[in-house]
């Protein structure tokens, strides 16, 4: 009879003293799996008559009960106990846990913070912007001519082309310059940190996006001689005292005249390695004053004011602090590569 089953179960259960995970695990498997002893009794009561189904429900519920609870009581008896048959390798509980590793601040964060930190020093504020920008604000207030290469689908990526306003992915931080001077009067002094896109083949030397810092100073009076002396001091404080700095002539349709920036290769001190392409000189960053017709284009009075801007690629700044050659590093989010840079402050 079934009940004379459930009344043999209940004594076996009572009598249930466990020594070891393992005698806690047949328990289940003898009565709680889905094939065990508790719901082939639920089954075979199916087939009782209904006088019996209202005593032996109640019997049958009670004995589940006491089945799952001293599966439960076991189990908790055991929790956390690692022992084989023999007794042996039990977890020692005294043993202090395992600490949290902690992550590390990203190469390009901390060259950013370092840069950042000497402007902030000279009195430059930080500005930040859109990074979808309006071809207005990305090129034409920049002096960009209608038919400027940089306009051309090879380096820029289109998020929009409209007769007269294209929308495009900022390809500088200028675009930030010019909102700018667009939304008040001089005197400015700010960088422009930021994420910048350029539609470029990815490979070891260059990316289809990448971080620029751009500065922008205009006031009454101001000559590149300051532009000179700003940069100088930059140099010497990022790279130390040491440090040569050179500066070449070139071109930007935003800035007239215009210069790139040189100093000696921190890696080799000038004697000529693989990242200098043996010449001692490595090109940081571009700079010049800022062409008149930008300053109007932008509401400035340029027989009144005048300005310098300089930009660099934050990318070409680590390669040369931590002597890192391939750019896709900076971007692949490969742990090994992050760790190297635990030791480092922000």
């Amino acid at each position: 009879m079934l009940q004379d089953k459930i009344t043999q179960y209940i004594e076996e259960i009572k009598a249930f003293a466990p020594t070891s995970t393992q005698d806690v695990e047949a328990f289940r498997l003898k009565f709680l799996v889905s094939k065990g002893i508790v719901k082939g009794l639920f089954e075979e009561f199916k087939t009782v008559s209904s006088e019996e189904k209202r005593e032996l429900g109640k019997v049958l519920n009670e004995f589940k009960q006491l089945a799952e609870n001293s599966y439960a009581e076991a189990l908790e008896q055991f929790e956390g106990d690692s022992t084989d048959d023999q007794g042996a390798n039990r977890t020692d509980l005294t043993l202090p846990g395992s600490g949290y590793v902690l992550g590390s601040r990203h190469p390009l964060s901390l060259v950013r913070k370092e840069i950042v930190d000497i402007f902030k020093k000279l009195g430059f504020i930080i500005a930040d912007g859109n990074e979808i920008e309006d071809d207005w604000h990305n090129f034409s207030a920049l002096n960009f001519a209608p038919e400027h290469p940089a306009r051309d689908m090879q380096d820029t990526f289109f998020v929009k082309k409209e007769e007269g306003n294209d929308i495009v992915l900022r390809t500088h931080t200028s675009s930030v310059q010019v909102r700018l001077m667009e939304a008040g009067q001089p005197p400015f002094r700010a960088i422009m940190p930021g994420r910048v896109y350029r539609n470029e083949a990815i490979s070891a030397r260059a990316h289809c996006f990448f971080h620029q810092i751009e500065g922008l100073y205009v006031d009454e009076d101001v000559s590149f001689a300051d532009l000179k002396q700003t940069l100088y001091h930059f140099v010497k404080e990022l790279y130390g005292e040491d440090t040569k700095v050179r500066f070449r002539p070139s071109y930007f349709p935003f800035t007239e005249p215009s210069a790139e920036m040189d100093i000696s290769c921190s890696i080799c001190k000038g004697e000529g390695c693989q990242m200098c392409k043996q010449s001692g000189w490595v090109e940081i960053l571009g700079c010049g004053m800022v062409d008149p017709n930008v300053l109007e284009n932008c509401g400035i009075d340029s027989k009144k004011y005048s300005g310098y801007a300089f930009g660099m690629g934050i990318e070409r700044i680590t390669n040369l602090k931590y002597e890192i050659r391939d750019l896709r590093l900076f971007s692949e989010n490969d742990v090994r590569f992050l760790a190297q840079f635990e030791t480092e402050t922000i």
